[in-house]
């Protein structure tokens, strides 16, 4: 009988990625992907254990899959990511639901781990969180077929003093150009036109294998891919922004002008707390430097209220700073204390309820902001890659290259009949909080 996998995954795009190659592993292997998880006889819980709230929902995942083995067909659960890198030893220990665990640097091992765990021997195989995948391992899919994440590099140098990620993920690691090209390029012939680079910190790529910032090259380079219609770019540390960078994205067409580059606070005195590169001055010149450069940029950040040492005045100066900066995206995230970090070990703590009282009141600032950022497309005629068809409302529903997969706005559009799948040329005509509606126009 063929074992019957669901893989379930929690957390960031980068563990999307390593969920969709342990896809193709076991779909290599011959083992059959579900959809259901009451049909597996296999599941493989992806964890994320940046912070508490997705530790939280690591472990619940992990309890109400565990359910599986007395009301469904479920033979063994395996675990895999971030949270198992980091507690594999209190997993095994306090879950005995837990039939093998794989960490972030063994998961081309996953093959192994479920043969071992269908015969009942618990198998652990969490070692340095060093691997890095190349196109030669296969993926599958679990995005929209015409949209892709390519993971450019792994691990963190950075070392801000709230973050645990390079406990979890390792030292920063960078892919070579050849290897994203190779992969981006088998994308492409599957049907993708969208491709979302993703890092830790994409900015500083290429300096461990190249001694230098490779990062517009590459986007030059992966543009020029047969098919792909948009490149898009993850988490761009503020520190390494350069000039060539922004030019890339400014004279390239076929370059998202959607900048996602965490901040996390605006106060000098919580940004040399937090070991973040530059100061309030440095934030407030390079996002000038952008808008003057390229002048149709959408902006995104992250914002943490919260962090240890806040203070009213503080954060009264964070609520000014986004009202006076006007990200056109923000998300924003109470402080959560992470151990083995040094921010854990700072003085002043916030109490929890004063973090969320100030995240909530951040989010409303926000969304006049926004709300006045979006009414700027109003007249104006955008390609939008539509998604999905809303028979109900006889509408079609897409993004634009400002609207990143499932965290961003969406175009709501009529007139037409696109295909699902592919750009259509919109004319704006309505702004709404964070989503925009419009006619079809010929190309």
């Amino acid at each position: 009988m063929t074992e019957k996998i669901k893989m379930v995954t929690l957390g960031c795009e980068k563990n999307l990625v390593d969920s969709e190659i342990m896809s193709g592993l076991v779909a290599q292997r011959g083992f059959e992907l579900v959809d259901n998880k009451e049909d597996a006889t296999v599941i493989i819980v992806n964890t994320c254990g940046f912070i508490d709230a997705a530790k939280e929902e690591s472990v619940n995942t992990i309890l109400e899959m565990a359910e599986l083995k007395e009301t469904g067909a479920l033979k063994a659960l395996i675990v895999s990511g971030c949270l198992t890198q980091r507690y594999k030893e209190q997993l095994m220990q306090e879950m005995p639901e837990i039939d093998g665990i794989v960490g972030t640097g063994d998961f081309d091992k996953i093959n192994d781990i479920v043969d071992e765990a269908l015969r009942g021997k618990k198998p652990i195989a969490v070692g340095n969180p060093i691997f890095n995948y190349d196109q030669a391992l296969p993926r599958k899919l679990s995005t929209p077929r015409y949209t892709a994440y390519v993971k450019i590099a792994e691990g963190c140098d950075n070392a801000c003093t709230f973050c645990s990620i390079p406990i979890m993920r390792g030292a920063f690691r960078s892919r070579s150009v050849e290897s994203i090209l190779a992969e981006v390029e088998t994308l492409a012939k599957q049907g993708v036109k969208e491709v979302s680079l993703i890092a830790q910190d994409s900015t500083n790529y290429g300096t461990d294998l190249y001694d230098s910032f490779m990062l517009p090259t590459l986007l030059h380079r992966v543009s020029e891919v047969e098919g792909i219609e948009w490149v898009r770019l993850h988490y761009a540390y503020p520190g390494f922004f350069t000039d060539e960078l922004i030019d890339a994205i400014a004279s390239n067409p076929k370059i998202c002008k959607y900048i996602d580059m965490p901040l996390q606070h605006s106060e000098d005195s919580i940004l040399k707390r937090m070991r973040r590169p530059g100061r309030g001055r440095d934030v407030r010149e390079l996002v000038a430097k952008i808008r003057a450069r390229i002048p149709d940029a959408v902006l995104r950040t992250s914002i943490i209220v919260g962090f240890p040492g806040e203070t009213e005045e503080d954060f009264e100066n964070l609520v000014s700073f986004v009202r006076e900066v006007k990200f056109d995206r923000l998300g924003v995230f109470t402080y959560s204390m992470e151990e083995d970090t040094p921010a854990s070990r700072l003085p002043n703590q916030v109490p929890e309820d004063v973090k969320e009282y100030r995240a909530s009141r951040l989010m409303e600032v926000q969304r006049e902001v926004a709300k006045a950022a979006n009414g700027r497309f109003i007249g104006q005629t955008m390609d939008v890659l539509i998604e999905r068809y809303d028979g109900r409302n006889d509408v079609f529903i897409g993004r634009s290259q400002y609207d990143a997969p499932e965290i961003d706005g969406e175009v709501f559009v009529t007139g037409c009949t696109p295909e699902i799948g592919q750009l259509q040329r919109v004319r704006i005509t309505h702004s709404l909080d964070y989503d925009l509606s419009g006619v079809g126009v010929s190309a």
